[in-house]
């Protein structure tokens, strides 16, 4: 990409990480009247893409083979918005606020976002180095990887290591192509970590009605290989042959370049309540940002689009001088097959979880977590009215009845459900 032309302002606003939280910096920024320059560095050569479809449509095909471009590359241009692709940072010189590159450059910054998210985690099982064809999924690149070793159609034994949100979309996504697909899950249940009994036994049901294996209760010690087919092996002895291997145990924030720099690293970067950082030049936003979430009074590190988009807009506004304390509640979604989960709010601490089936509605349900009296969160089930009803109560602090909302005949409205 061809640089952007200086605005000569003499202000300089480095943003590195070009996601959904570096890219929405960016132009929120100049939304916000900065007149500086803006230089967006990201050591992925491919122009910002969207990255939740990366586990669905574009690793199943069903949009071609095109990555979804964020913004296109003359739209850069024209907000004077300079892109550094497939650039390393290589450290952070606070004290004379430059960064030094990959390529040995030095390249000044007055104010700095850290937007550089995290890296899928690679757990040190034996035998790794020696496997063929174990991928993480977490960039286009590896997609892209995941798909080569798929495309003679012979290689369609997929074992996924890990039962969470990424491991049970791209089973969902591979199963579609016509892969054969197990999904090995340490926990006793998929999604034991971010949900209830109920959900997983739902989500272990829906797989395995598509054809997936799911197995709980077990964790990989090894892998072998005979050069062509990995053999994935168990704590319970078993052994599952692959063709291709998918690691989705979690991810590693990329913290490094903040340590190094002398930023406080807590569960990621540790930020105040305007994304700001113990610097006061720098900013960190999305995945990689440790901040305080005011709803539920705890430090939470998020990774959503929602949550990388509306620190972009707070780390924006600071930047230019004007503080707006980050308050919102968290929403995700994923999508699996025909159905789609909608999350809003945080389920950690409830005591008690009610689900609610829709009457008449065999595949429409929605689950909702309190805390006492308190609505913490609700996970909807091919039930936008859940989600959208759950978001305006958790936002309200409306004290629920619980006997109505669990009763299926009563119609699902805040007036219907309120406590008297």
């Amino acid at each position: 990409m061809a640089t952007a032309e200086k605005t000569g302002s003499g202000k300089a606003c480095v943003i590195i990480g070009a996601s959904h939280a570096g890219v929405s910096c960016a132009y929120a920024l100049r939304s916000e009247g900065w007149a500086g320059d803006i230089v967006l560095i990201d050591a992925d050569p491919e122009l910002p893409y969207h990255r939740p479809p990366l586990s669905k449509s574009y690793l199943a095909g069903a949009e071609g083979r095109a990555l979804q471009p964020l913004r296109s590359a003359e739209n850069y241009e024209r907000e004077n918005i300079e892109l550094r692709l497939g650039v390393r940072v290589a450290a952070i010189d606070r004290a004379a606020t430059e960064l030094e590159l990959g390529g040995g450059e030095r390249l000044p910054y007055d104010k700095l976002v850290l937007a550089v998210g995290a890296r899928a985690l690679v757990p040190p099982i034996p035998g790794l180095d020696a496997a063929n064809s174990v991928y993480p999924l977490r960039s286009a690149a590896d997609v892209e990887q995941i798909r080569t070793a798929l495309a003679d159609g012979t290689k369609r034994r997929v074992v996924i290591i890990g039962g969470g949100y990424i491991g049970l979309e791209t089973a969902a996504s591979l199963t579609k192509i016509g892969a054969k697909v197990k999904v090995i899950e340490r926990e006793e249940r998929v999604l034991a970590r971010v949900t209830t009994p109920e959900m997983s036994a739902f989500f272990t049901e829906l797989h395995e009605n598509n054809g997936v294996e799911v197995l709980t209760g077990r964790s990989v010690i090894s892998f072998s290989s005979d050069g062509e087919v990995t053999k994935v092996n168990c704590t319970d002895g078993s052994v599952h042959p692959a063709d291709v291997v998918i690691l989705g145990v979690g991810v590693r924030v990329n913290t490094e370049l903040a340590e190094a720099a002398g930023l406080t690293v807590q569960n990621g970067i540790r930020v105040n309540e305007f994304t700001a950082t113990n610097d006061e030049n720098i900013f960190a936003i999305g995945d990689c940002a440790y901040h305080r979430n005011p709803h539920y009074d705890s430090l939470v590190r998020l990774e959503s689009v929602q949550n990388a988009v509306d620190q972009a807009k707070v780390a924006a506004a600071a930047v230019c001088g004007r503080e707006i304390a980050y308050d919102a509640i968290p929403w995700f979604w994923s999508d699996q097959y025909d159905v789609k989960l909608q999350i809003v709010g945080l389920s950690g601490g409830y005591d008690r979880a009610i689900l609610r089936e829709e009457a008449g509605d065999d595949v429409k349900f929605s689950i909702w977590y309190f805390a006492g009296q308190r609505l913490l969160a609700v996970d909807a089930v091919n039930n936008a009215r859940a989600y959208v009803i759950g978001t305006k109560l958790i936002s309200s602090g409306a004290v629920i009845d619980q006997a109505k909302l669990a009763d299926p005949e009563t119609v699902l409205k805040p007036a219907n459900i309120l406590a008297e």
